[in-house]
């Protein structure tokens, strides 16, 4: 922890090149061996001729070492500049940027807690404490919640650094100052069923309702037609007509307002399956020739497969149709937020053959519902999705084109709607890179692979240099952070959360549950039976 008074010196200045300084270590007195040294990653403070330079120690080196070590060897600092504190400007307060740099010889000294006090203070705009300073664990650590939210952000971090658990304390924090917030979180593993208690909507697989008739046709395609190009080609034309036909029978029998003129296969109207089913079954008893009914039939055989499958029941169930897509968003967007202004949808019920599919529609109705909105009732959501990586990777050719679409189309167009992005992945490297630049404040935990490491460095500022080369050492719970959201680059470690209210971590206690046996012949059936009825719990 720093001198709470003191401000030891340290070195001098020997070359300033633009935002980076390098300094030359004092050697130590004969009578205090122990002199006062640098750290990685610290803050100090060097002397200008109307104040101080405040810098972040970003290398350091010993120039020629001999051997062994003497106390008398070159000892080099370097430091990356972030601000300056001038007495001229009357307060001596401190600002980002430095205007008057240090000249040669000038003194470098430690920073003490007042220092670090008035550097990394408590910003004017609105803002919440989300940990403490890494260099003092005394002075909070800050993040400036319209420039966190409103201009997206990214969690990332290898796997068992406590990303889930800084998702929670970013949330909790924001929420607890903004109860009527409104957060859509996507969270693949059920990890947050409990981390925010009754302040959260808890969306399960049995409780989750995406009627069919909410797909676009490009997502509808996904679950109904096959992967074989060539027919997929043919289905996909029998469908289009049968889904318009059964949108325009509904909206006829007065089911729901909607133009004739402008109802598309896109319009999210309601339609009854059974209308389809008609349509595809009358267009093939037209055919010429049998031999031409494989697609229809197809088509017919995949809708009835779904419609009783028990795990697509949120999205196939029902034979009454009725039009509850007020009641879907109402409850998705917490409108009105009744107490509860984050809505957890796991997704760890849904066929994972179709959870890019169920992402897709998510994103894009509550982009669209934004869009449609006249800016006086306007509501601004935030979406945080989990496993960025899943969803929108980097590589084209991976993962399902319109979720990756429906998330970068918030990461572009969002702020302007009102629709904010968080992202979270243990691999930086393999998101799209367009949605993740679009990301104005990083939280980087600790980070082993050296193409993450390549990766976040890229995306962050120069100044930035000296605390992103401790990302490998960073302790659990501890984050390097950078961007619109902060004042300044700063290494926190995020606050603690109480044990109810920590994210659940999908890891399998193998060193408890081998020590003794716990399960039987019995245990085996019930797993099978719950199988084959499609009943997770």
């Amino acid at each position: 922890m720093q001198d709470p008074v003191t401000a030891r010196r340290l070195g001098s200045v020997i070359a300033v090149t633009g935002p980076r300084v390098e300094g030359m270590l004092d050697q130590p007195l004969a009578d205090e061996p122990e002199s006062p040294q640098p750290q990685f990653g610290s803050l100090v403070k060097i002397e200008s001729s109307q104040g101080h330079a405040y810098g972040i120690v970003s290398g350091l080196t010993i120039s020629e070492p001999s051997s062994p070590l003497s106390p008398k060897d070159r000892r080099l600092v370097q430091i990356d500049l972030l601000g300056e504190s001038l007495t001229a400007s009357g307060d001596g307060g401190f600002a980002r940027g430095v205007s008057i740099h240090p000249a040669l010889g000038a003194a470098i000294h430690s920073a003490t807690t007042r220092d670090l006090a008035q550097v990394y203070a408590k910003p004017k705009a609105s803002c919440v404490a989300v940990g403490n300073l890494h260099q003092d664990p005394s002075l909070p650590a800050y993040v400036i919640t319209d420039e966190l939210i409103g201009k997206h952000f990214a969690i990332l971090g290898t796997s068992g650094t406590g990303k889930s658990c800084a998702v929670a304390v970013i949330l909790r924090a924001v929420l607890a100052a903004h109860p009527c917030g409104h957060v859509v979180l996507l969270d693949p593993h059920q990890e947050y069923a409990t981390a925010f208690g009754e302040a959260a909507e808890l969306v399960t697989q049995d409780s989750l309702e995406l009627p069919y008739w909410l797909l676009n046709f490009e997502e509808l395609s996904q679950v109904l037609l096959s992967q074989d190009s060539e027919q997929r080609e043919a289905e996909a034309s029998i469908l289009k007509e049968a889904v318009i036909r059964g949108k325009r029978q509904f909206t006829t029998q007065g089911g729901t307002r909607a133009e004739e003129g402008g109802l598309t296969v896109d319009t999210p109207v309601p339609y009854r399956l059974t209308s389809v089913l008609e349509a595809i079954s009358q267009a093939m008893g037209q055919l010429g020739k049998p031999t031409g009914a494989g697609p229809y039939l197809r088509l017919l055989a995949r809708i009835e497969e779904l419609m009783r499958d028990r795990r697509y029941a949120f999205m196939f169930s029902g034979m009454v149709v009725h039009d509850s897509m007020a009641s879907v968003l109402s409850r998705l967007l917490r409108i009105p937020v009744g107490g509860k202004p984050i809505t957890i949808v796991s997704l760890s019920g849904v066929p994972s053959e179709i959870v890019d599919v169920v992402v897709s529609l998510l994103c894009r109705i509550i982009f669209e519902y934004a869009v449609w909105s006249p800016a006086e009732v306007r509501v601004p959501v935030l979406v945080v999705c989990e496993e960025a990586h899943r969803y929108a990777p980097r590589d084209p050719s991976l993962g399902f084109a319109p979720t990756r679409r429906a998330i970068a189309r918030i990461a572009k167009e969002g702020r302007k709607y009102g629709v904010a992005l968080g992202l979270v992945t243990q691999r930086p490297s393999e998101v799209s890179q367009t949605i993740l630049s679009q990301c104005n404040t990083l939280f980087a935990l600790r980070m082993s692979n050296d193409a993450d490491q390549q990766f976040v460095r890229h995306a962050l500022p120069d100044t930035a240099a000296g605390l992103l080369g401790a990302l490998p050492a960073l302790r659990t719970q501890e984050a390097v952070v950078v961007g619109e959201g902060v004042t300044l680059p700063m290494r926190i470690h995020f606050a603690d959360l109480a044990p109810e209210h920590r994210p659940h971590s999908a890891s399998a206690p193998f060193s408890r549950a081998w020590q003794a046996e716990e399960q039987n012949r019995a245990a085996v059936e019930g797993v099978i039976d719950r199988w084959r009825r499609q009943i997770r719990r």
